[in-house]
């Protein structure tokens, strides 16, 4: 990310500068190696791939920003892999990793890991370090710290379905696994903070918050996200859930959220009903069943809808529900941006 693409980012969090719309995406592998013509395994294994795919995401298109920019990753299984999870490698797909709570007792065998040595954590770290110098020389920093969130990272550990049931059946135990997952991530974004000085946003995905119900989301939500979110003192503090998201949106304030792409399923007009005026919405064109599958004329379409019915537009980062899906093509994002241009001029 460039200096004047943060800038902008933190005048729309401020509220203040120009209102030139910013449109903005989530991109990661499960994309960008099929963009760039190379397997997901070539993407994670090799440094100089990655270097060169990702720069060539922001000479192909400079007026987007690319959230978080410049992303270190092993698909979604990096945080998992330090509590020694076992990870299953794919050649053309997203690696996963395999449960280890097999009982709910098994949580107070868990020790919290350390980032600077444990799963995937050090490659994350080292990936950036070997090509800091390379990313600024290209006028880039990296400007945010990365993290699954709790909930996240306890389904992949517990499995999605048997954490849901614990929440309602053993909630003591859950908030065991969380408070024991939430300091670990506590002290995994310190670490970035320390290792890139620069970093002044910090970023968290967490899908599993959608499948709260309202009465579990004060509960399970709003207290351990707070604390993350307030690790340290960043501009920005971003979110996504691209799940249900109504369900969060009441609070996220109150979490420190200032900044939530979520799920195109909610309609912008009716997200900002919800988080209020002060949270910048990510979003919201379909990303599968329209940017990726989807003519040049549906993008245009789906974009002009959405342009259309929302009356406040000054806290919007024009985006997709959610992260950038595979097969997405350059013609359709350039439908994206040229749209947004054009209505703003209209």
């Amino acid at each position: 990310m460039t200096a004047e693409q943060w800038n902008r980012l933190l005048n729309i969090v401020d509220g203040v500068g120009n209102n030139d719309p910013v449109t903005g995406l989530i991109v990661d592998s499960p994309w960008i190696p099929g963009w760039y013509g190379i397997s997901s395994l070539d993407y994670y294994s090799s440094d100089d791939l990655w270097l060169k795919s990702n720069l060539k995401i922001h000479q192909t298109f400079p007026d987007i920003v690319f959230l978080p920019g410049f992303w270190s990753e092993f698909g979604m299984i990096a945080e998992s892999s330090a509590f020694g999870a076992p990870i299953v490698w794919e050649k053309s797909s997203l690696p996963f990793v395999k449960k280890i709570i097999n009982s709910i007792e098994n949580i107070s065998f868990l020790e919290r890991p350390d980032p600077s040595k444990d799963g995937m954590l050090p490659l994350v770290i080292n990936r950036l370090k070997l090509n800091e110098k390379k990313i600024n020389s290209y006028g880039h920093y990296i400007k945010f710290a990365i993290t699954r969130g709790p909930l996240n990272i306890a389904s992949y550990l517990m499995g999605t379905t048997e954490l849901m049931l614990a929440v309602s059946t053993h909630p003591e135990k859950v908030h065991e696994l969380l408070k024991l997952i939430s300091g670990f991530l506590e002290d995994w974004l310190k670490y970035q903070k320390e290792m890139f000085p620069d970093i002044d946003g910090i970023f968290i995905l967490d899908d599993i918050v959608g499948f709260l119900g309202e009465h579990h989301i004060k509960e399970f939500f709003v207290p351990y996200f707070k604390s993350i979110f307030n690790v340290f003192d960043a501009r920005i503090k971003f979110f996504h859930n691209d799940a249900h998201g109504l369900v969060c949106a009441p609070y996220l304030k109150e979490a420190g959220v200032n900044m939530f792409n979520f799920s195109f399923k909610h309609s912008l007009q009716d997200m900002q009903e919800r988080v209020g005026e002060e949270i910048v919405l990510v979003g919201n064109i379909p990303p599968r069943d329209v940017l990726a599958t989807g003519s040049v004329n549906d993008v245009k379409k789906a974009v002009e809808k959405a342009w259309k019915t929302v009356n406040r537009k000054e806290r919007i980062i024009w985006s997709c529900g959610g992260g950038m899906p595979p097969d997405v093509s350059t013609e359709n994002i350039m439908a994206f941006t040229e749209t947004i241009k054009k209505l703003n001029n209209a």
